[in-house]
């Protein structure tokens, strides 16, 4: 019998870059992360049953690795925001970007 390509093994190596690109769009990295990593599972229980049927498990994992990684920057950058909102409040984070733009030239 000939081998398939496991199903959605390239959408889940997508959704695990995705995860780390979009670490610092406030959270969207998440959402791509917490897709990937469930696809990844489901992908994996059905290469474990027959893995002889299936090529692209490199995929697979390699997504999962991304998106775990993506997930931990993401949740690491969304905190960091959350704490900068409550300490400075968003009129600090605002005077912080100017001063920021005056002494670098911006």
């Amino acid at each position: 019998m000939e081998k398939q390509t496991l199903p959605n093994s390239t959408l889940i190596l997508v959704f695990g870059i995705l995860s780390i690109v979009g670490c610092c769009c406030y959270g969207f990295g998440i959402i791509f992360a917490i897709i990937a990593i469930i696809m990844a599972k489901k992908a994996t229980a059905l290469y474990n049953e027959n893995p002889e049927l299936y090529t692209g498990y490199q995929n697979v994992k390699t997504g999962k690795i991304l998106a775990i990684i993506g997930l931990i920057v993401s949740a690491l950058y969304l905190a960091y925001v959350i704490f900068m909102f409550a300490t400075v409040g968003y009129d600090g984070i605002l005077e912080m970007q100017e001063e920021i733009m005056k002494n670098y030239g911006g």
